[in-house]
């Protein structure tokens, strides 16, 4: 249930730099750690995420999500649920292949995706598959909050994206359009009369408030 009395916040964060990210190769589901740096970006953003007194923490199972969403459990003494839903997509043939790679071996098939086509990425998931696993997790916990609770969701890239465009109910073919995430940056999604909207996108500081017509 959504309406005006209810001001739920969903922040969908980003975990910290791994070793692939410098590399520019393509994660997916393997289970790649944070570095050095990753970690103190963790620690930096939960420092500012603890600030938005959050209620629940969730997050995707695989090392470089979990032990950022740990920082955060840290500071504020929240438990985290983890669930394999949360994690990014899987790309098959795609997975530890650098960007150029990626070109030189599958430029067909990455060009489709590109245009929005279905594409299964190195015969792995659809992007509309990975938001039917994480958009339902990530419902499911923000119907637990009271009416201006904050969940934080640590995940991945991809399946950040996915789930935003799958919780603003937007056609899938356009879900490209809203760009990435840096590592450790966050999305915030808030709760107004017609549905959850998109606050602030890619963020690194903490959300302000919006003075001006579209309140």
């Amino acid at each position: 249930m959504t309406g005006t009395d209810r001001h739920r916040r969903i922040v969908l964060w980003r975990h910290g730099q791994t070793a692939w990210n410098i590399e520019q190769r393509f994660q997916g589901d393997t289970d790649i750690p944070l570095t050095e740096t990753g970690v103190a970006q963790a620690r930096r953003a939960a420092r500012l995420l603890a600030a938005l007194r959050p209620d629940a923490i969730i997050a995707s199972d695989l090392r470089r999500a979990a032990d950022t969403a740990a920082e955060l459990a840290t500071l504020t003494g929240l438990p985290v649920t983890h669930y394999e839903g949360l994690r990014e997509t899987y790309a098959g043939e795609w997975q530890g292949l650098t960007h150029t790679e990626i070109l030189a071996r599958f430029g067909e098939q990455y060009t489709a995706w590109k245009r929005g086509e279905p594409v299964r990425r190195g015969g792995g998931e659809l992007e509309t598959e990975v938001a039917d696993r994480a958009a339902p997790l990530v419902l499911a916990a923000a119907d637990k909050l009271d009416d201006r609770g904050v969940l934080v969701v640590v995940s991945h890239g991809g399946a950040i994206r996915t789930t935003i465009g799958r919780l603003l109910d937007l056609d899938p073919v356009s879900w490209e359009s809203l760009g990435g995430l840096s590592n450790c940056c966050w999305s915030v999604l808030g709760e107004g009369a017609r549905g959850w909207r998109l606050m602030e996108h890619n963020a690194g500081t903490l959300p302000e408030p919006v003075l001006g017509d579209d309140v």
